[in-house]
């Protein structure tokens, strides 16, 4: 499918000698269907700031731009992709914005400038950063409206996935404390230059905009030590924290038996709150 009149992605590969880097978590997306269907996926581009990260040769930011956005910020670190994307620049004036770093340095806000979509094919290998990063944003609700992120399919399971699922942990905590997430749609090995060993799958995340009061930090912490030892009880796995485990635990009402994989987001949430009024200087919990 033609969605401009730029030419063939792996024409433009050759003419600029690019190979993807195992080393950048590179992955290119050659099907300008697949490219398309995935800016569609993000809603009503017309009028909108869309911030990609990692746009390699620049598929989909060419999908972007013909779905109709004002204007997109593309974060790159591969020197290599920078002729590839300054001649899309050159073929849509005016709207899309090239920053040539890594996009774990850069303050993504600033460069967005204002409300803005994330729309990206994530590099494997800081794509649950990124996503962290992005769920953590403070102020809230945050700069983005909305994300829409391609993953491999066992990470997009943990961020969507509910208690009692085999994929629930610390991923689907941070995620469901703040966001709607669900998956789209899969995509296959295939598609891809060089082709993954996984199959990936495009996840949508919006921002709830009154989530449960509390600091991403202190739900990182408890995320992060219960399912750090998910099968053993809280009583043993949040000893970790250094405070008083069960006064945390009582704080939380959880059981001091239960594991990390029983409890819901509403629970972790709880004993981030605790975990916080124990550390914090002039604060107490003691267990009665």
């Amino acid at each position: 499918m033609a969605i401009d009149e730029l030419p063939p992605l792996r024409e433009v590969i050759r003419a600029h000698d690019l190979s993807a880097r195992k080393s950048l978590g590179q992955n290119f997306l050659l099907d300008l269907n697949l490219t398309a269907r995935i800016a569609r996926s993000a809603g009503s581009l017309d009028d909108v700031t869309v911030v990609e990260v990692g746009p390699g040769p620049g598929g989909l930011t060419r999908a972007l731009l013909a779905c109709g956005a004002r204007r997109v910020v593309a974060i790159e670190r591969d020197q290599r992709c920078l002729g590839a994307l300054a001649e899309i620049a050159a073929h849509y004036p005016g709207r899309l914005e090239i920053v040539e770093a890594d996009a774990l340095a850069v303050d993504d806000a600033a460069l967005a400038g204002g409300p803005a979509r994330i729309v990206a094919n994530l590099p494997y290998n800081i794509g649950t950063a990124l996503l962290v990063r992005w769920i953590e944003t403070e102020p809230w609700p945050p700069w983005w409206r909305s994300l829409t992120l391609m993953f491999q399919k066992e990470v997009a399971q943990r961020i969507v996935a509910s208690v009692g699922d085999p994929a629930y942990g610390r991923l689907a905590v941070l995620a469901g404390w703040r966001c709607r997430a669900r998956i789209l749609f899969d995509i296959s090995p295939r598609a891809f230059t060089p082709p993954p060993s996984v199959t990936s799958s495009v996840v949508h995340l919006e921002p709830i905009e009154t989530p449960l009061p509390c600091r991403g930090a202190a739900l990182s912490r408890v995320t992060a030590a219960g399912f750090g030892q998910r099968r053993k009880m809280l009583r043993q796995s949040l000893k970790s924290l250094g405070v008083d485990t069960p006064a945390l635990i009582e704080h939380a009402g959880l059981n001091p038996t239960a594991r990390a994989e029983e409890i819901d987001v509403t629970g972790f949430v709880a004993l981030a709150r605790g975990l916080d009024a124990m550390t914090v200087p002039g604060s107490r919990i003691s267990a009665s």
